[in-house]
């Protein structure tokens, strides 16, 4: 296989899925904002490295799905349960987070860099995002799991991901506004988020049943 396929892809993908306003690219932003690019380079570089690790053992899980179909179902009913419970805290039971980002303090790069590993490692939507990529872009037979396409597949996951955060960081001004709200509602986006997945994978499930 061509070898600039895996990393295109990788690139796109992660572009694609992190693109939207989240958790970690607003903080990059926002450690940005208040204390210089150069802790937040040091934030994203904490995150860019759990990233790593997520989307290397995420494929490395695909293979293991690609090769047993039948591990598929049983996938889908125990997400089931853990995206329900998920969408019950989120709704009913997390706390509304406080707006601490507009008293932000002078951080040293350690923290920062370890700030963006916790937050990274935390946010598990990255392991089943690459899985689901993963296993259908080796449907349509533009991916193959040997491990020269695994990674660079996260070479490119990584440079998309760099990219996207980059781009906060350096546009974030234009963005501030619509980022405080995000924010300010980041549970209940996370758990709307979390509710429609289980409705689709509920809806998934009781069609494999009929």
């Amino acid at each position: 296989m061509n070898l600039i396929t895996p990393l295109f892809l990788g690139f796109f993908t992660a572009f694609i899925g992190i693109i939207p306003p989240g958790l970690i690219n607003m903080t990059a932003a926002k450690v940005n904002l208040k204390e210089g690019k150069k802790n937040a380079l040091w934030f994203v570089l904490g995150a860019l490295i759990i990233i790593v690790f997520q989307a290397f053992f995420a494929i490395l899980f695909a293979k293991i799905i690609n090769r047993r179909p039948d591990l598929v179902i049983l996938l889908r009913e125990v997400g089931l349960g853990i995206f329900v419970m998920l969408t019950i805290y989120f709704l009913f039971l997390a706390k509304k987070p406080k707006d601490k980002t507009r008293n932000l303090k002078k951080n040293s790069i350690t923290n920062r860099f370890f700030l963006g590993i916790l937050l990274s490692a935390i946010n598990f939507f990255p392991i089943p995002y690459y899985v689901f990529v993963s296993i259908s872009l080796a449907t349509v037979k533009l991916f193959t799991f040997d491990l020269a396409s695994i990674l660079i597949f996260v070479t490119g996951v990584v440079l998309g991901s760099f990219t996207v955060f980059y781009s906060y960081i350096t546009f974030f001004n234009s963005i501030e506004n619509k980022t405080d709200y995000i924010l300010k509602n980041i549970n209940t986006i996370i758990g709307s988020i979390t509710g429609l997945i289980s409705i689709i994978t509920f809806l998934n499930i009781i069609k494999n049943y009929w």
